[in-house]
């Protein structure tokens, strides 16, 4: 099954930065689709996530917001693969 991670961000964000190099570190690990979106560039996404960016959607579920954990985000992952 293809997984596909979306992050919800906004630039400024220090977690959203962090949030940005959990992924890239999962990336490393797990094979994974990621797609990449600035709320602030969409007001529908900014209604919907302005105050809980970093967002992280796993296929298109909510999984993580206020930031991620590394361990956490690569145990969901597999969870998955497997």
């Amino acid at each position: 099954m293809a997984i596909e991670l979306t992050l919800y961000s906004r630039a400024g964000c220090h977690l959203c930065e962090a949030a940005k190099r959990v992924v890239a570190e999962a990336r490393r690990r797990i094979v994974f689709d990621y797609r990449e979106f600035d709320i602030d560039a969409d007001s529908a996404l900014c209604d919907l996530y302005n105050e809980e960016v970093p967002v992280i959607a796993i296929n298109g579920v909510k999984a993580f917001r206020y930031g991620v954990d590394l361990e956490a985000l690569v145990q969901r992952l597999s969870g998955i693969i497997s």
